[in-house]
């Protein structure tokens, strides 16, 4: 499974890396996730720069995708030359998208009236893209999943290892990366989190 994770200038670490991390646990069995980028480089809300591994038209090619959030993701929101570069297919790709990442999903019509997830400094602008947003830490429809709040990050990755390998792989993924003493916790809340979402197995036709 090749993976992109959409990583823009401005981006958060945690959304990106935290996810990369989880997901990468599973280079094993082939899978691959590469931080994707519009530019050979891209800077964090901290100040991190990076290179990227694959450039956005990865995203066409790629089985799923994951869009993280940053503090200039409404700009790339409101850019209709960026949107027509974001080729994305959800009848044949695993969608996910955290936090501000869910505009771009709203701008791009995959979410519609559905209810979605955000954080709380992002809510009113994705409900004015008119998306219906809840308050959960991950929800997801078919083949598109959202997900709200940093740490959030994990269960878009457990989602996708659930739906693409099976739940003892996304459960062992988790139980790696979680602290030591709480290694059980941290489980029981991923799993709790994307069960009711993880029923179909593969990729949705």
């Amino acid at each position: 499974m090749q993976i992109a994770i959409l990583t823009l200038d401005g981006f958060n670490e945690l959304d990106s890396f935290i996810a990369a991390g989880i997901l990468n646990r599973m280079k094993s069995q082939g899978w691959a996730a590469h931080i994707t980028c519009p530019t050979p480089e891209v800077t964090s809300m901290a100040g991190v720069t990076i290179q990227r591994q694959k450039p956005l038209e990865f995203l066409a090619e790629a089985d799923a995708v994951l869009i993280g959030s940053g503090i200039r993701t409404r700009d790339y929101a409101a850019d209709p030359d960026f949107l027509s570069q974001l080729k994305l297919d959800p009848s044949r790709q695993l969608i996910g998208a955290q936090c501000s990442g869910t505009l771009l999903l709203a701008k791009l019509g995959l979410i519609g009236a559905l209810p979605a997830c955000t954080d709380l400094t992002t809510k009113p602008w994705v409900i004015e893209a008119g998306v219906n947003v809840v308050d959960a830490p991950f929800v997801a429809h078919g083949n598109v999943a959202t997900a709200g709040g940093c740490l959030a990050s994990q269960y878009l990755a457990a989602w996708m290892i659930a739906r693409m390998a099976t739940v003892q792989d996304a459960e062992d993924a988790i139980h790696y990366v979680a602290p030591v003493g709480e290694k059980a916790d941290y489980v029981t809340r991923a799993m709790r989190a994307i069960t009711a979402f993880t029923a179909l197995s593969g990729l949705q036709d």
